[in-house]
């Protein structure tokens, strides 16, 4: 507002001046009272309060308008004050808003403020304006001036009450908006207090990883690296903003709990990876053991069962040597690595060596698996082929429930089916059957089985 309290309009026109002369001279109730005489004689003698700097008295209408013309002077004043002090509160919730929220309702909110202090201090230039227009202790003041200042001051006190009433308005519309602000601010020194306290344990957790002669260089350089959050934290909502102040303790509290996680593990960690390096040097050395019992295996094959069942195989002792050699030398550098408290690094040789003995166990096991599967089909392959045959029969029987007929899209797959089977069982005519081709056959037969019945299911699932 243009004007505030304490500032001269109101200094100017104070409520109480219909009830004092002008220049400082004393009423009527002042004069008795200091004279010490009674009232009817003071009534008695008017003539004698007529000089000596006191206004004359004036009886009759233009008293009663200048009475009507303070009055409504008074009541300006107060609608001016209470406006006034309704902004003043108002700007508050603005400013809090406007702090914290940068929503486009909350930008909307501010600019509506700015024009209602506009209107503001429009109307309370008008009041003003008819305060200082009119001199209402003037002794010669005349009736109709007397009216028409009232006239005027009850116009500006209207216009003072409708802004006021606009504002209380407009200030109630801003209640999910202060609220959610006002929530925001209530998290804010309790968000940045336990961003101090995670930094502070994290810290403290480093220390005791320490004292155990254990280093955590990676988390100490990402602990220091928090250090200008934690400036910016101490700078203050003020300097960076509610919002972005609430997202940067949240974010330093959470790293800094990551960070205070992981030392604490740290000891668990640098013992399961010293377990690990033992279990797969163990591993390795009863792989290599393994390894060389392949030759054996691989001369039975070749002895007893076509090139076909045996050929893929052939490389399986050497693969294996030379996985086993590149897995003992990655667990030597696993070895300095832990050493050397390089965690990380450890824990990815570690798993490049499990890799590496995975694939020789497997290499290995198949190779007497090959000569196991061999061996029972050589003695019995009639149950190779029972067990496929009633896969393909218990499908059958799947696609023709509830069906005279079979869907064309599950017939055709399992006659296919039943038609390779025969085909596969014609190999093992001849002198050296292929038993593995046999196998393999047997075992796509039974894949494709398989995924008519899922289909079958599926159909039939959705369908119900």
């Amino acid at each position: 507002m243009t004007a505030t309290p304490g500032t001269s309009a109101r200094q100017s026109y104070p409520p109480s001046s219909v009830a004092r002369g002008r220049g400082g001279r004393s009423s009527l109730g002042d004069a008795v009272l200091l004279l010490g005489l009674p009232v009817l004689a003071v009534l008695a003698v008017p003539a004698a309060f007529a000089g000596g700097g006191t206004r004359r008295w004036f009886g009759g209408r233009a008293e009663s308008q200048r009475a009507d013309a303070q009055a409504a002077k008074d009541a300006a004043a107060t609608a001016f004050y209470e406006l006034d002090t309704a902004q003043r509160d108002l700007r508050i919730s603005i400013e809090t808003i406007a702090a914290v929220d940068d929503s486009p309702a909350a930008r909307r909110a501010v600019a509506d403020f700015e024009a209602l202090g506009h209107r503001i201090d429009e109307v309370s230039r008008q009041y003003i304006q008819a305060v200082d227009a009119h001199d209402l202790d003037r002794d010669d003041l005349e009736a109709g001036t007397a009216a028409r200042a009232r006239a005027e001051l009850t116009a500006a006190k209207d216009e003072l009450v409708r802004v006021r009433q606009e504002l209380d308005r407009f200030g109630g519309s801003l209640g999910p908006l202060l609220g959610k602000a006002e929530t925001q601010l209530a998290r804010l020194a309790p968000a940045v207090e336990r961003a101090r306290q995670s930094l502070l344990a994290a810290s403290n957790a480093l220390d005791a990883v320490r004292a155990g002669n254990l280093r955590a260089d990676e988390l100490a350089a990402r602990l220091a690296a928090l250090s200008p959050e934690l400036t910016k934290l101490n700078q203050g909502a003020g300097q960076h903003g509610v919002q972005s102040t609430l997202e940067r303790a949240e974010r330093v509290q959470r790293e800094a709990g990551a960070i205070r996680a992981e030392a604490e593990r740290l000891p668990e960690r640098a013992a399961e990876i010293d377990h690990r390096l033992v279990s797969l040097r163990t591993r390795a050395q009863a792989l290599t053991t393994r390894a060389g019992q392949v030759e054996p295996v691989l001369s039975e094959l070749r002895r007893r069962f076509a090139a076909a069942c045996w050929q893929d195989l052939q490389r399986v002792p050497a693969l294996a040597a030379e996985n086993v050699r590149q897995a003992e030398l990655k667990l030597r550098e696993a070895q300095a690595a832990r050493d050397a408290q390089r965690w990380p690094d450890a824990t990815a040789l570690l798993s490049t060596v499990r890799a590496l003995l995975n694939a020789t166990d497997d290499a290995v096991s198949a190779a007497g698996e090959r000569l196991s599967r061999l061996n029972a089909v050589q003695k019995d392959p009639q149950a190779e082929i029972e067990r496929t045959r009633f896969a393909i029969r218990d499908a059958q029987r799947l696609a023709m429930t509830g069906r005279t007929t079979p869907d064309p899209r599950h017939a055709r797959p399992l006659d296919d089916a039943v038609a390779r089977l025969e085909r596969a069982v014609g190999t093992l005519e001849g002198r050296h059957p292929d038993y593995w081709h046999f196998l393999s056959e047997t075992e796509a037969v039974r894949r494709a089985v398989a995924r008519v019945v899922a289909q079958i299911r599926e159909e039939r699932g959705a369908g119900h």
